[in-house]
């Protein structure tokens, strides 16, 4: 923004179009010392629709902003005690697979506003009062940090990353395949593979060497020596299967097996290193039925969803669910097959009697697949049935 390109704001129109707060806001970020300020219209606007989005999280912000306060960094500031306190919130109404804590919320929201009230006062002020505080925020006290737990912090980054990193690899793997070429050069270590070199167990193994040398480099200039640990300071496995829901939701995955390298084959071993878990992706063919929603005004239509080898009740609703986003409590769904797999699908449905020539499938049917001829069975209490081409859900 600058008068020679003609872009600019004067102060009060500014206000108009942004709020004093939203003003505020964006000069924050514009920057510190005496770097060139860089106002950016399209900040103002992110921001006036942040400040309107608080919800749960809090994390070890308030020292670090405390601290950028007091040396007047207000951009530090404002990313510690805002953009990262949001982010916190994110990653953990991300995690609360089961719902967010309501006392956790409303202490975030207090916190939240404390922390900015020194760039925003008067929306934080407004905020201040919906929390039901009958005295002024001004008159309020700095937030005091509690105790903060390195370990479960980095276990949570180390949750996270493997998350970030599974979801790249499973793109790379829904990807069709490219020609492969080797365009990237190793890093200029030539005294560090001289060494190595000469060590006769490594000799084979040199082209792998040379980029773990690199990786390794690279994460020890980032965390320090903690990265040549040869184990953990938590339980890696322990994270990943406390987590397994969020991450098979996270990627959309049917199911996550995780297993100790040793259980693995020798590929998987050399490949598999302390806090970067080695995955394998697998996709299972199977055969496309119609599942079909007859209850009016339900908003629910037909779909089609693939049925695999060993497949059960719930794993095909929660299948369903993955594809079909308006369904929001997986429990209420109840799976039925027809009493004649041909005729029922073509008969129309009664009001009020959806369930009429309709079996329901129990949780200790399983189901069976004929790849060559496109079929379909399901077996329960010793007696097997073709079910066709076509389910019925309810709720």
């Amino acid at each position: 923004m600058s008068k020679s390109t003609g872009n600019f704001l004067t102060l009060t129109q500014a206000i108009d179009k942004f709020s004093a707060d939203g003003m505020r806001l964006a000069l924050a970020d514009a920057g510190d010392t005496v770097e060139d300020a860089n106002f950016v219209e399209t900040m103002a606007d992110a921001g006036i629709l942040r400040l309107y989005t608080w919800v749960d999280e809090m994390n070890a912000g308030i020292l670090k902003t405390e601290q950028h306060y007091e040396k007047m960094m207000f951009k530090e500031a404002l990313k510690s005690g805002f953009f990262e306190f949001q982010a916190a919130k994110d990653k953990y109404r991300e995690l609360a697979i089961e719902g967010m804590h309501r006392d956790l919320v409303f202490q975030f929201i207090e916190r939240q506003t404390l922390l900015l009230a020194p760039i925003c006062p008067h929306l934080c002020e407004y905020t201040w009062a919906l929390l039901g505080k009958t005295s002024s925020l001004m008159k309020a006290s700095w937030p005091v940090a509690g105790p903060v737990d390195e370990i479960l912090i980095r276990s949570s980054q180390y949750l996270m990353e493997t998350a970030h990193d599974l979801r790249l690899r499973l793109k790379a793997y829904l990807q069709p395949p490219k020609n492969k070429s080797n365009n990237g050069a190793l890093p200029d270590n030539k005294v560090i593979a001289s060494e190595l070199g000469a060590v006769p167990e490594l000799k084979k193994y040199m082209k792998r060497v040379m980029p773990f040398v690199a990786m390794i480099k690279e994460n020890l200039e980032k965390s320090g020596p903690r990265v040549l640990d040869l184990q953990l300071e938590f339980d890696e496995r322990a994270v990943l299967l406390e987590n397994l829901v969020y991450l098979a939701n996270s990627l959309e995955l049917e199911h996550i097996d995780v297993l100790f390298a040793s259980e693995a084959d020798d590929k998987v071993k050399e490949d598999c290193c302390p806090g970067k878990p080695f995955s394998v992706f697998r996709s299972e063919p199977g055969v496309s039925v119609s599942l079909v929603n007859p209850q009016p005004c339900s908003g629910l239509f037909s779909t089609k969803v693939d049925i695999r080898q060993g497949d059960s009740r719930d794993s095909v609703i929660r299948r369903l669910g993955k594809v079909n986003r308006l369904i929001k409590d997986l429990s209420r769904v109840k799976l039925m097959r027809y009493e004649d797999p041909v005729l029922g699908p073509r008969q129309v449905p009664v009001l009020g009697q959806e369930e009429r020539s309709k079996l329901a499938i129990s949780s200790t049917s399983v189901f069976s697949i004929n790849l060559e001829e496109k079929r379909v069975t399901l077996a329960d209490n010793g007696l097997t049935v073709d079910i066709g081409d076509t389910l019925v859900y309810l709720l």
